[in-house]
């Protein structure tokens, strides 16, 4: 697939099933890749490959962008339940815990999205209005934009 030196790769779980050794393989051929001009669009739950390789990140639920900014602005200032949530279930080498973090509920059925909101019934900060209007993205500092009601304050201060 990259012998014909493709100016774009979309790489979906590319370390998914994979050792450690071999995902690290793959991820330094990507890297390597990046380096040489070709641009990758990695699809991925890993958040630590996505610190360590991305530059730009787009958190998606069920379709929808919900969080957007370049990676340690995010990771910096996380700003969406959502995002939150994903970051808090990562293992903590302290090992503090006895039970790994979970986001609450089940990921809607695709075909019967809510009517607001769509992490809404999974949602800890959710109110009424989340799930009777779907929020736009609200941008809440340069290039990180939020799509959360949380949000809307924030970028309405900033204008």
């Amino acid at each position: 697939a990259v012998a014909a030196k493709p100016p774009i790769i979309m790489a979906d779980e590319p370390t998914g099933n994979l050792d450690s050794a071999s995902g690290l393989d793959i991820m330094r051929k990507l890297t390597a890749l990046n380096e040489q001009g070709t641009s990758i669009i990695l699809i991925t739950h890993n958040m630590g490959v996505v610190a360590e390789i991305c530059d730009y990140v787009y958190v998606m639920y069920a379709g929808r962008v919900m969080e957007q900014a370049e990676t340690f602005e995010l990771f910096d200032h996380t700003a969406h339940p959502y995002t939150k949530g994903l970051l808090k279930s990562i293992p903590k080498l302290d090992g503090q815990e006895d039970r790994l973090y979970t986001i609450e509920g089940v990921v809607p059925n695709l075909l019967h999205l809510p009517k607001g909101c769509r992490f809404c019934t999974r949602c800890e900060c959710a109110t009424e209005r989340c799930f009777e209007e779907g929020p736009e993205l609200y941008e809440t500092a340069e290039g990180h934009k939020v799509r959360c009601f949380l949000s809307e304050e924030v970028a309405e201060d900033g204008k």
